[in-house]
């Protein structure tokens, strides 16, 4: 989530119009071992700027993963640290927000939460510094698919344009391609940490202006709103019911945007396909 904290989520933020469809593209060129879209994934990786960020943005979704066997790995790039109202007392912010980000992370089924150390919150562009972290552990956890911040600004969705979110989302788009299969980039991660190039299949990006793939959540939303409520120190401030309210008002306007029956909910993602042969519409 944007940060500070709850003064970034106030309580008059419009429910987003629903998106525009995609433009048109010519399909990419693919490697001659590209897997197929009917290859389901065992491996996801998550990288976001700040606690709270992956709930926000794709909680619904973690849980769809985690119920049908997908291992996924969280990676947080900051812990926080700037993400508190003016009075509060932030001596020990990114502990909290550390551990509410596990436990938020535990409702939904996500074991593996890890966070970068060095890195500022509200200072973060896509520096190669940045993008070496994120190859790194890229190149252990070797997933299906990244889920990552839109590096595109979204005027429908400005609190979702954190500029911290769009430098983690360009640097993860840097460290996909060309750098996480290049061997020759930062080669000491092959050769003395054992990390060798890894092609990643696709991307998806949330809040990205142009969604083109759409997750239904009416099943877990509630595990989403639950996540969410694990980040006191974000969202504790709200009225009460507020929070469950916003998120199902997102929900269902994202839902209605992609069709689904009514009373559905959803989040949206832009699919980047990047060494996988996309699905056939």
């Amino acid at each position: 989530m944007s940060t500070p904290g709850p003064s970034a989520f106030p309580d008059d933020a419009p429910v987003p119009s629903a998106a525009p469809s995609p433009s048109e593209a010519p399909p990419p060129v693919l490697p001659d071992d590209a897997p197929s879209p009917s290859a389901a994934p065992s491996r996801a990786l998550v990288v976001v700027a700040h606690p709270d960020d992956a709930d926000f943005g794709a909680a619904g979704t973690l849980a769809t993963l985690t119920d049908d066997g997908v291992e996924v790995t969280l990676l947080v790039v900051t812990r926080g640290d700037q993400g508190g109202a003016e009075e509060e007392d932030m001596s020990g912010q990114t502990a909290r927000r550390e551990a509410e980000q596990r436990a938020a992370s535990a409702v939904v089924g996500v074991d593996d939460v890890r966070f970068l150390d060095g890195f500022r919150d509200g200072w973060l562009e896509p520096t190669f510094e940045l993008q070496k972290e994120i190859v790194r552990v890229i190149r252990q956890v070797r997933p299906g698919f990244i889920v990552t911040q839109s590096p595109e600004r979204n005027w429908e969705r400005i609190f979702a344009s954190h500029p911290d979110h769009m430098a983690v989302g360009e640097a993860v788009i840097r460290a996909v391609y060309p750098a996480a299969e290049n061997p020759h980039a930062w080669p000491e991660l092959v050769s003395e940490h054992r990390l060798p190039a890894y092609k990643v299949p696709e991307v998806w990006l949330m809040a990205h202006p142009e969604p083109n793939h759409t997750v239904e959540i009416t099943g877990v939303f509630e595990r989403k709103v639950e996540a969410l409520r694990a980040h006191a120190s974000q969202v504790g401030g709200m009225p009460e019911g507020a929070l469950e309210e916003r998120l199902r008002g997102w929900a269902e306007v994202t839902a209605q945007a992609a069709g689904l029956p009514e009373g559905s909910l959803a989040e949206a993602f832009r699919r980047v396909w990047i060494n996988a042969i996309p699905p056939v519409e």
